[in-house]
């Protein structure tokens, strides 16, 4: 039977339908979707080393004979079977063993030389090595093997077996780039590097193979965006108008003035909603940069023009804060703002819709309540959303459509600093404003990363704060105790706390919390009735507490660099000198060196960009990110693979150098993109 991409993978020879259930558990269906399945790693067996040559402990590769025959025993504790004996070559011996393969014995003949591959240690009596790889050597064997990511009843053998069934397709797989690009930039085509990978000659083949395709992977898919940006582009947009705003005075009867580079983004702003083009502006800037007063001003323009605004912030206590922030910026100027929650009850639900419907409602400020199909607008001019990194592209989409006849505005908030490799693939249609100069006043946060054996001291510190008067943040990984996880658990910290500060208040909150005990445990802590507040990272945004002079972070290493920054950020909002304490469970010099960037700086981009290169893009966001890049080849970490595609971006839009035939090839592989992932974007 001829192999095709729809075939299913259990008539592959040699698949049965036991090793098809295994398949099936990998997502792995049909032939087609097994050649897109990679290895996670590869061992270079061919790199053959003497025994004299191999360091204690780690993989090498070694051609050895057998000195002396297999000796089969069984453990009279456990039961287990094992044969034993010796290989070796002219700089010394090996004890190898095998357990539980009998079946071994007959082919380990005195005098055969196998390759073996695996780690060599120090016994009692000499060097050992225990289940070993061992292949019959003869000079035909492959020097570079994949490893395939396995699931229980499937062996490397078995992936590597139906791989080799399934390898007639790559000779059809279709072509993403042209000749001339792959030429251009030094590239393999689609198809040899899909051999490469799945059958490789050398490692610098499966580097160049992994290159070639991350390549293909980032062009295509910041192609796609551009092209929704400019799809998006074609739609009408309010045009909006300084006149009778009073945008000038509202800024001016701020307690404060806007720095520089609040000014700036302001002008960039609201320049954009005088633009009848649907504004796709980002506006960055680290923790306590003054975005939301960015945001008030804008939807202020917005109302003052006739339109409606909707400010989507990804938890409600934030929407909450969100909410009574613009309520008293407001005061006085006859603006309607309302709260639409999942939690809001269903009467004032009602009633809520209905303002939005017919236009009496000015802002809704929500959590994703806001964009259910049954929230329609009377006139949506405007849409915010605040760390949009937490909501996927279709969210955003499902805003923008509320409003058929005319394109809203979009303005994105991150107080997540995000490095400019990533922006550029994140965010590569839209414009982006940095607010990067803090306002007057703001404070360094002192921060230290401690082990367990500072604990007693650390509390003492803790205990002095509270008794001077300040609040505390503590922030654990765990809800409840588990013994399984050497972990701190908010439930069990927050009596410890209690038992230990007999004469304060301390409360928990956590995300399993019903809405209305979560805001009476913030409301507390904010008006100062709660001393400690132990917590998980559900107060990671949104929380301001001036009176909060310590962050104390248990368990630091679970955490991403961005993560504990965000966490540092509740706290030296106040004119109080700030701290905060991160913990390390077992204080590894690995986990240690890590924190120490959070020491060294409280520049966010700075700690964000060490995030990246340490953890890699899928944790840069930390494990609720839903939009978790999901790339199979490319890496957020290779700046200069992303600056080297958006340069050939900019080629190909111009068309320099590329036929038409070549351009309608490259713009098949993006339609291909829409096609395959319809209205899910690839970090979605």
């Amino acid at each position: 039977m001829a192999v095709e991409f729809s075939t299913p993978i259990r008539f592959l020879r040699g698949v049965g339908e036991a090793k098809n259930a295994c398949f099936a558990k990998l997502g792995l269906v049909t032939a087609g979707e097994l050649i897109g399945f990679f290895p996670r790693s590869y061992e270079d067996r061919g790199n053959i080393k003497l025994v004299s040559e191999c360091p204690e402990g780690e993989n090498c590769a070694l051609l050895l004979t057998v000195r002396s025959a297999p000796v089969l025993s069984r453990s009279m504790r456990s039961g287990i079977s094992y044969i034993k004996f010796t290989a070796g070559d002219e700089s010394g011996s090996v004890e190898v063993t095998f357990f539980n393969q009998p079946w071994l014995e007959k082919s380990i003949v005195v005098g055969r030389r196998f390759r073996f591959y695996g780690k060599l240690n120090y016994g009692s009596y000499c060097l050992e090595m225990s289940s070993p790889e061992m292949e019959v050597y003869n000079p035909e064997l492959p020097s570079i093997l994949p490893v395939y990511p396995l699931t229980k009843g499937l062996t490397q053998g078995a992936v590597s077996g139906a791989m080799r069934e399934a390898a007639c397709l790559i000779d059809l797989l279709p072509e993403t780039l042209p000749q001339s690009l792959r030429e251009k930039h030094g590239l393999m085509s689609r198809r040899d590097a899909y051999r490469a990978l799945h059958f490789p000659k050398s490692m610098e083949e499966v580097a160049k193979a992994k290159h070639s395709l991350a390549f293909e992977e980032l062009l295509v898919f910041q192609l796609a965006v551009r092209r929704l940006r400019g799809k998006l582009e074609t739609f009408n947009a309010p045009a909006m108008s300084y006149k009778d705003t009073g945008i000038g005075r509202f800024f001016s009867s701020l307690p404060y003035e806007l720095t520089g580079a609040q000014q700036r983004t302001v002008k960039e702003v609201l320049g954009d909603l005088c633009r009848s083009v649907p504004m796709r502006r980002l506006v960055q800037g680290d923790v306590g940069s003054g975005k939301t007063v960015i945001a008030a001003g804008a939807m202020l323009f917005a109302v003052k023009n006739s339109y409606q605004c909707v400010l989507m912030v990804p938890t409600e206590i934030l929407a909450s804060q969100h909410f009574d922030t613009l309520t008293k910026l407001y005061e006085g100027l006859d603006i309607s703002v309302e709260l639409l929650l999942g939690s809001t009850p269903a009467k004032n639900k009602k009633k809520i819709k209905e303002g939005l419907k017919n236009g009496s409602v000015d802002i809704v400020v929500g959590t994703n309540a806001v964009i259910q199909k049954d929230v329609e607008y009377c006139s949506l001019g405007l849409v915010i959303t605040d760390e949009q990194h937490r909501f996927g592209v279709v969210q955003r989409a499902a805003l923008a459509e509320k409003n058929a006849e005319r394109q809203p505005h979009s303005l994105v908030m991150s107080a997540t600093p995000i490095p400019r490799s990533l922006s550029l693939v994140l965010y590569g249609d839209m414009d982006i404003s940095i607010i990067d100069e803090l306002p007057a006043g703001r404070q360094k946060i002192e921060t230290k990363a401690y082990s367990d054996e500072k604990r007693e001291a650390v509390f003492a510190f803790l205990k002095k704060q509270i008794g001077a008067g300040s609040q505390a943040y503590i922030i654990c990984p765990l809800v409840e105790e588990n013994e399984e996880l050497d972990r701190k658990s908010v439930e069990a910290y927050a009596e410890l706390m209690q038992s230990y500060l007999p004469n304060v208040r301390a409360e928990f909150l956590h995300g399993r919390m019903k809405s209305a005990d979560k805001d009476r445990a913030m409301k507390a802590f904010a008006a100062g009735e709660v001393s400690v507040l132990v917590s998980t990272t559900v107060v990671e945004v949104g929380v301001n507490v001036p009176n909060a002079t310590v962050m104390l972070v248990e368990n630091a290493e679970c955490y991403g660099l961005s993560q504990l920054h965000q966490l540092r950020g509740r706290v030296g909002r106040g004119t109080k000198k700030s701290y905060c304490i991160l913990m390390t469970g077992k204080g590894s010099e690995k986990s240690m060196e890590r924190l120490s960037v959070m020491s060294q700086t409280n520049n966010g981009f700075e700690v964000a960009n060490a995030d990246l290169l340490q953890r890699g893009p899928g944790d840069f966001f930390g494990s609720r990110q839903s939009g978790e890049l999901r790339f199979k080849h490319a890496s957020m970490a290779d700046m200069p693979l992303i600056e080297q595609t958006h340069k050939a971006i900019d080629e190909i839009e111009v068309g320099a150098g590329y036929t038409a035939e070549d351009l309608r090839m490259i713009y098949t592989a993006v339609d291909s993109f829409f096609d395959e992932n319809g209205s899910k974007e690839i970090f979605n």
